[in-house]
C-alpha cells in the first residue's frame, strides 16, 4: 500500500497547514490516476470532489463547437483544482484533461464539508487560494477586453511567474509551449512567436523548447504598460482626428 505521507514529501501541495489538519485531510483522500489525455472532468459535470496534483500536469480550459480551444490555466504539482464547485455548488466551469500520466489525490464533498464543519480553520487555508485565482481572472478578463497583445503576453508572463515561481536561473517553473500560451490568449501560435522573439531579440526573455527565462522583469513590467499607453494614445488620436474632420465638414 502507498504511504501517502511518503508521496508529500517534497510537494507543496499542503505547505503552511498543521500537522494535525494534514492528518485529517489525507485520512480522507484516495488516490486517482490519469493516463495522458483523460478527463478528470468536463464543463458542465456535477462536482464530486476535489483534487491535489502529484504529479503529471493537468490543463483546465475550454473548446467552442468550432475546435477552438482557451486554456485557462496549467495546473502542476502542488496545485488544488476542482475546488470552486464544492464551495459554491455549481456545476463546472471548464474542462480538466491530464497532460501526461498525472497522479492526485482527490476528496469527496462529504468528506470536505465534514472535515470543514469540524475544523473551519481550515477556510483559512483554502480562502487565499480562491482569492487569488479570482484575481487573476479578473485580470485575464480585463486584458482580453482592454490591452493589446504585447501587453496580454507580458501580462501573462508575470502571473505565471507569480503563481509558479522560478528557478534559480530565473526560468519559468512551468513546462510552457508556445502553442499552450497562444491557448491561454486565445490568439494564433503564430501571433504569439512573433512577440517572443520580439522580447527576445530585446533581452527581456531566452526561449528554449517549452521553457521561458525571465532575464529583465523591470523591463518586462515596462512593456505591459508602454503598450497600454501607446494603444490609448493611438485611440485617443483617432478620436481627435475624427472629432478635426466633423468641424471641417460643418
Amino acid at each position: 500500500m502507498v504511504d501517502k505521507r511518503n508521496i508529500l514529501r517534497g510537494n507543496p501541495l499542503m505547505v503552511g497547514l498543521p500537522a494535525e489538519l494534514v492528518e485529517a485531510l489525507l485520512a480522507r483522500c484516495k488516490f486517482r490516476h490519469l493516463a495522458d489525455g483523460e478527463y478528470l472532468y468536463k464543463q458542465g459535470d456535477a462536482g464530486e470532489a476535489m483534487y491535489g496534483l502529484l504529479s503529471g500536469r493537468v490543463s483546465l480550459g475550454n473548446s467552442s463547437r468550432s475546435g477552438r480551444e482557451l486554456l485557462v490555466m496549467m495546473a502542476e504539482p502542488g496545485d488544488w483544482i476542482g475546488e470552486v464547485s464544492l464551495f459554491d455548488g455549481g456545476p463546472r466551469s471548464h474542462d480538466a484533461v491530464a497532460r501526461g500520466a498525472s497522479q492526485l489525490l482527490s476528496i469527496a464533498k462529504s468528506d470536505l464539508d465534514e472535515l470543514l464543519a469540524k475544523r473551519p480553520e481550515l477556510y483559512r487555508y483554502f480562502l487565499p487560494m480562491l482569492c487569488r485565482k479570482l484575481r487573476l481572472a479578473l485580470s485575464y478578463v480585463e486584458a482580453a477586453a482592454l490591452q493589446p497583445l504585447a501587453s496580454r503576453l507580458a501580462l501573462r508572463l508575470l502571473d505565471i511567474k507569480t503563481f509558479y515561481g522560478c528557478d534559480e536561473h530565473g526560468q519559468l517553473a512551468v513546462h510552457l509551449p508556445q502553442e499552450d500560451l497562444a491557448k491561454m490568449l486565445g490568439v494564433s501560435r503564430q501571433a504569439v512567436s512573433r512577440e517572443l522573439k520580439r522580447l527576445e531579440k530585446a533581452g527581456l526573455v531566452a526561449l528554449a523548447y517549452g521553457r521561458l527565462r525571465i532575464l529583465d522583469e523591470d523591463a518586462l513590467r515596462r512593456e505591459k504598460k508602454h503598450k497600454q499607453v501607446t494603444q490609448k494614445r493611438q485611440k485617443n488620436n483617432k478620436k481627435g482626428e475624427r472629432k478635426k474632420q466633423t468641424k471641417i465638414r460643418k
